[in-house]
């Protein structure tokens, strides 16, 4: 074995090690109560999620996590979509582990260790929000993502959410996008008097130009609330003034949100913002951006300067969200993406931190109502506390 080859494995073997360490594995769940309803996956298959349950002083209390995942925009990205566990339970891994703000270690996780926590699956491709109910027999594809969000809630409540005193529905990605769509109504579905409050990890997705000086992340989006006839389940005082799509976008319906909100995301957003839509392979046939794309480490000082206007326009949407004390955010200037299902970059010692708090201590001292946060990052490469994430090569992934 070469030199290289056995650092390779030592690799591997220490990941899997402090994988094993800092996470545990829960299995699944599938709702199959929720077909009769037409509260289905793309492929007609059930719903389902993973519940690792309460324990001592959080038996009472509740943390729905949605995956993230992307969408698919037409009857092409969803068939290939419904081939795949974000669009079918008969594809999704019975076990899953659990880390970040999911982990059942009170060292890694203080404030939600021992809570109900729940990751529900994501397999509609439209952040929970279609229901069509024809189905076209030449596809045999389901639009029900929001039929399965009620069916999944209306299941977790009979398991015991009903009874909850503190309730936290979080996501990541069109996860996080679908936490603050639905937040409202996720608390109305709870008992009166439930301490109800919602948060979004990375799903501030932006309606901007990308660099060929084009809008087709809002083309693409258009297209998702078309095909899964999302615009029923998107705000009406929204829907009322502009046409359905760009409700979709968070900056047009945050305001809106009744509900506590906390939101956490990178302003230069590696995954979805910059990646696939400021500077998608589309829009970028020469290559310039890709090295830039993949490591913020790569970007020359003029894509450097993009990436800035990127954040100071991000920042003038995000001012919706507004100064209300229950508001929160932690919007730091990492090259990152889902800070909160990540161990590295939710609670360890080396996490991102902004006022010397990392995201697990900002997000627990608001929803305890220990103390506000409500901060902004100094703009890349001033923060030194990142884990900027160097991405793999491969192709863009929205849909």
């Amino acid at each position: 074995m070469n030199g290289k080859l056995q650092e390779l494995l030592h690799i591997i073997i220490c990941m899997i090690i402090v994988l094993r360490t800092e996470s545990s594995y829960v299995d699944i769940t599938y709702v199959e109560s929720a077909v009769a309803k037409g509260a289905v996956c793309l492929d007609g298959s059930p719903p389902a999620y993973h519940l690792d349950k309460g324990s001592d002083d959080g038996t009472n209390n509740w943390l729905i996590h949605l995956e993230g995942g992307g969408w698919c925009n037409n009857v092409t990205t969803c068939i290939s979509r419904a081939n795949g566990h974000l669009g079918s339970s008969k594809h999704m891994s019975n076990r899953t582990m659990f880390f970040g703000i999911a982990s059942n270690e009170p060292q890694f996780n203080p404030d939600f260790y021992n809570w109900n926590r729940v990751v529900v699956r994501y397999c509609d491709g439209a952040s929970f929000t279609g229901d069509i109910e024809a189905v076209d027999p030449a596809t045999n594809l389901y639009y029900r993502g929001a039929r399965v969000f009620v069916a999944v809630m209306e299941d977790l409540l009979d398991k015991g959410m009903k009874n909850a005193k503190n309730v936290i529905l979080t996501g990541c990605s069109a996860g996080g996008l679908a936490s603050m769509l639905h937040c409202d109504r996720f608390k109305d579905l709870l008992p009166m008097g439930t301490n109800v409050k919602c948060m979004a990890d990375a799903g501030f997705f932006l309606n901007v130009k990308d660099v060929s000086g084009n809008r087709r992340f809002e083309d693409f989006i258009n297209d998702v609330v078309e095909t899964h006839g999302s615009a029923k389940n998107l705000p009406l005082s929204c829907t009322s003034k502009m046409k359905p799509g760009l409700c979709f976008f968070p900056q047009q319906v945050v305001q809106e949100i009744q509900t506590p909100l906390f939101i956490v995301n990178a302003a230069y957003d590696a995954w979805q913002q910059i990646k696939n839509v400021l500077a998608p392979a589309i829009a970028d046939p020469s290559g310039i951006w890709y090295n830039c794309t993949t490591d913020i480490r790569n970007c020359s000082t003029a894509q450097l300067q993009t990436l800035h206007g990127f954040r100071k326009e991000f920042l003038n949407e995000f001012s919706a969200i507004g100064t209300s004390i229950t508001r929160g955010y932690f919007i730091n200037s990492c090259f990152a993406h889902c800070q909160t299902e990540m161990q590295i970059t939710w609670f360890k010692p080396n996490s991102p931190k902004l006022n010397n708090k990392t995201i697990a201590k900002a997000v627990g001292d608001w929803f305890f109502d220990r103390s506000p946060f409500q901060t902004i990052d100094c703009p890349y490469p001033c923060d030194k506390t990142c884990n900027n994430l160097v991405l793999q090569p491969q192709k863009d992934s929205i849909a």
